[in-house]
């Protein structure tokens, strides 16, 4: 029987409430993240949407005619998370020409190496970056400023729809997948989630 995004939730419930609960989220949405630690999650993740932009674009490379539409939806609107990006770091007076750090460069590898893989897997990864995100800056309800922003533009509803496409997306190309693929689209939902959690956790380990 194929999996499905769904089956992936339901089968690691510890794996995703870490990837998508935090400490980092809730500081955010009580107000007592410290600056220092916000703007360094920031400078990664800037670090990190440039490269998830190259994933992107590989995915697009390898979806189906039917899927083309959405993905360059998504595309497009990463050039203007890019620039949105920029403007927040020169607020706060950041320089994001700046390496990338443990966590952010493991993350990076991991998308740059899902070159190789089955389009179902790529999928997958997809999906559950940007519901990690979405789940991430929703879950804990409206945020003050200067961090509601944020969350307005993970956890809106139109993000909320986007990602549910890519569920659908996901799950017809599993529908078909090998067991092989199969296999690989669950290890790489497991490493997304892992992975998101640990680039929360940056923010407490290591600051701009």
């Amino acid at each position: 029987m194929a999996i499905t995004c769904e089956h992936l939730i339901d089968a690691h419930p510890t794996a995703w409430q870490q990837a998508t609960v935090h400490p980092f989220l809730s500081g955010c949405q009580t107000g007592t993240i410290r600056p220092e630690q916000f703007n360094t999650w920031l400078v990664q993740d800037y670090l990190f949407v440039k490269e998830f932009t190259r994933m992107l674009a590989r995915v697009l490379a390898a979806a189906p005619d039917t899927n083309l539409d959405s993905l360059l939806s998504g595309l497009g609107a990463l050039k203007d998370e890019l620039l949105w990006f920029q403007a927040k770091a020169a607020e706060r007076q950041l320089e994001l020409n700046t390496p990338r750090q443990a966590t952010c460069q493991q993350y990076c590898e991991f998308m740059a190496s899902l070159v190789t893989v089955p389009y179902a897997v790529q999928a997958t990864a997809l999906w559950a970056i940007e519901y990690a995100y979405n789940q991430g800056w929703q879950l804990p309800g409206p945020m003050p400023q200067p961090y509601s922003e944020f969350a307005d533009r993970w956890g809106n509803l139109g993000f909320t729809e986007y990602v549910k496409i890519l569920a659908q997306q996901a799950d017809v190309a599993l529908a078909t997948a090998t067991p092989e693929a199969q296999q690989q689209a669950q290890a790489a939902f497991l490493r997304v989630a892992a992975l998101e959690a640990d680039f929360w956790q940056m923010a407490f380990n290591a600051v701009v």
